[in-house]
């Protein structure tokens, strides 16, 4: 059997879980959580790292940080995950969504500014599959509109644009450690505050909205409510094991990026003979080998192939319904433009295994099963 997804363990997860328990410090903010948040800081750059339960945990700091109220409006792609339009939509607004460029699965661009409105608050870009979005472009409107960027970088820790750290780029990033991730803690998230403005009420929304960071750094002699905000701290027992993966970050891209490799050199005969397109990163863009996915000639060809793989121990999967076609997105949300190709070519896509500990010969299984469905099986 080739599953799908295993979570990465590198060996030291254990110790660090046992040094945390034994700290007695099990919420939010002790040592793991501190390294941790100096790691992402170091290899990103931003202003302020601060963990968080999960990326959605972040996304929905995002929307309160810029104050987003009843009436606005947000831009984003519908071929995501519903956590990038909720985070949003909790808050009041308005979620549009635009078409997607088909080359890469990442918002269009030249589709944004048509959707811009004067209740327009901001843009959130979703960077599919470790693979930038344009960036110089959506932030050259940003600015000429006044408008906020978020990243919605789930999949894009160590991915870079022009070889800027993705989630480093816009006001404001968000990162997924989910166990699906190339990094994980189970569950877990991080918000990357890039705008020096936004920091200290971030920390305050972070915090349940009390000045708490603020009286433990000694500035305030006591601590208070002062602001909205929520409980968005994580355990330090996630933190634990999530610093055992941040020591281990480069070795886990360099295993990944070998297995998308293979994949791609393996399966590009079939994507010579018009069988199926491969993944086509921009030369500016340097990926995380987060996904390596195929797409086929339409959503019948998909299953099938699936199913064929299925049959084999070998499971693959498609990904995400386009939110507008959802009862939500056709409820709280609406599509700006025609649908080009969200839809047309989300039904194509092939997601294959992809994990840290997956083998050489097991990847070349998959290949040879792949090329065998196109054979006839």
């Amino acid at each position: 059997m080739i599953p799908f997804n295993l979570p990465p363990v590198t060996g030291s997860e254990v110790d660090y879980l046992r040094k945390a328990i034994e700290n007695r410090k099990l919420c939010g903010d002790g040592w793991f959580t501190q390294k941790c948040q100096e790691w992402l800081e170091r290899h990103t750059g931003c202003r302020r790292a601060l963990l968080t339960p999960s990326c959605t945990h972040a996304l929905e700091m995002c929307a309160v940080l810029l104050d987003v109220k009843p009436g606005d409006e947000v831009i984003m792609p519908s071929y995501t995950f519903s956590s990038t339009a909720n985070a949003f939509l909790l808050r009041g607004a308005t979620v549009v969504f635009v078409d997607i460029r088909p080359d890469t699965m990442n918002m269009d661009e030249r589709a944004v500014e048509r959707a811009i409105t004067p209740r327009t608050k901001g843009i959130v870009v979703v960077h599919y599959a470790g693979v930038a979005c344009e960036m110089d472009a959506i932030l050259a409107l940003a600015e000429k509109y006044g408008l906020f960027v978020v990243e919605d970088a789930a999949q894009g820790m160590m991915s870079a644009y022009k070889g800027r750290p993705l989630g480093s780029i816009g006001h404001l990033g968000c990162y997924s450690f989910h166990e699906t991730k190339n990094l994980t803690s189970g569950e877990g998230g991080a918000l990357l505050i890039n705008d020096p403005a936004l920091c200290e009420r971030a920390e305050i929304i972070r915090e349940k909205g009390t000045n708490r960071r603020r009286f433990l750094l000694g500035e305030v002699d006591k601590y208070t409510w002062v602001d909205i905000g929520s409980s968005f701290l994580p355990s330090e027992l996630n933190a634990a094991y999530l610093y055992a993966q941040f020591e281990k970050a480069e070795a886990i891209q360099q295993k990944r990026l070998s297995i998308w490799r293979r994949y791609y050199n393996g399966l590009k005969p079939l994507s010579e003979a018009g069988r199926l397109e491969l993944p086509a990163p921009p030369p500016h863009c340097s990926h995380n080998a987060h996904m390596f996915y195929v797409k086929v000639r339409d959503r019948n060809e998909r299953d099938r192939m699936i199913a064929f793989l299925k049959k084999r121990g070998i499971t693959a999967a498609f990904h995400y319904i386009p939110l507008h076609r959802s009862e939500a997105g056709q409820r709280w949300a609406r599509f700006h433009g025609i649908d080009r190709y969200t839809t047309s070519e989300s039904e194509r896509l092939v997601r294959l295994p992809l994990y840290y500990d997956l083998k050489a010969e097991d990847a070349d299984v998959v290949i040879r099963e792949i090329h065998r469905f196109f054979e006839g099986g």
